[in-house]
């Protein structure tokens, strides 16, 4: 799996730090890993776009993006407003086979969700998927209403022929209502894929050496890490 494409059922799901626990698990498993943030919006150019965030928390990643539109809309709507260039799903494919050429795994994020838009054609992170052949891991929410988005996500997926490498839950809360609990059992049967992790709320809040020590423990194996859905389901039953 020398390229992991990251998706989120939609905003504010969690991608980047699950992106960042992949990489600190990959980076504790000693392998070298490089994040690839395909288009990067809502950010100046002196500010910390989502790739950076990542290296931050998972230590010494490649960090890299494609392009970064001030505006915190779809990609393709971003660049339009700044008069910029788009990206083009063969770039995100070209810049992350490349990064496969030097580093053990590439985790390349998308925005939003897997059909946001990049540019006026209608490219999207799937394109990029398909084009590079890499299985999709998808973010999704806990709570309610997760379990319709994560299915047509991965409906979508595998309408073109793509593979769902499974579902992490990007936030688990510290106290789970019942929608929340059963949707631990009942994720992986609507996705037909496995449940690879829950990430703790505020994960993304503790300090880096912390964030790596723990980061492991929020994963499956699958994914280098020590998570046991399995266990997780037992002692998240309601």
């Amino acid at each position: 799996m020398p390229v992991l494409v990251i998706t989120g059922t939609g905003t504010e799901v969690g991608k980047t730090v699950t992106t960042a626990a992949v990489a600190a698990a990959a980076l504790a498993a000693g392998r070298s890993v490089a994040v690839l943030k395909a288009a990067q919006t809502g950010v100046r150019p002196d500010e910390r776009g989502d790739a950076d965030e990542v290296a931050r928390l998972a230590g010494p990643v490649t960090a890299a993006e494609l392009a970064r539109y001030p505006d915190p809309l779809a990609p393709g709507t971003a660049a339009r407003r700044a008069g910029r260039a788009p990206v083009h799903p063969h770039e995100v494919a070209e810049r992350a086979a490349k990064l496969a050429t030097e580093h053990d795994l590439v985790l390349v994020e998308g925005a939003g969700g897997l059909l946001v838009r990049f540019d006026a054609a209608g490219g999207t992170l799937a394109d990029a998927a398909r084009l590079l052949g890499a299985p999709v891991l998808i973010v999704a929410q806990a709570g309610l209403g997760t379990l319709n988005a994560t299915e047509l996500t991965v409906r979508e997926l595998r309408r073109r022929e793509l593979e769902p490498a499974g579902v992490v839950i990007g936030s688990w809360p510290r106290s789970p209502d019942l929608a929340t609990r059963c949707n631990v059992a009942d994720l992986p049967e609507v996705a037909g894929a496995p449940l690879l992790g829950a990430l703790p709320a505020g994960a993304g809040s503790l300090p880096p050496a912390e964030f790596r020590t723990a980061a492991p423990a929020w994963l499956a194996p699958r994914l280098d890490g020590t998570w046991d859905a399995e266990a997780f389901q037992i002692r998240e039953a309601p």
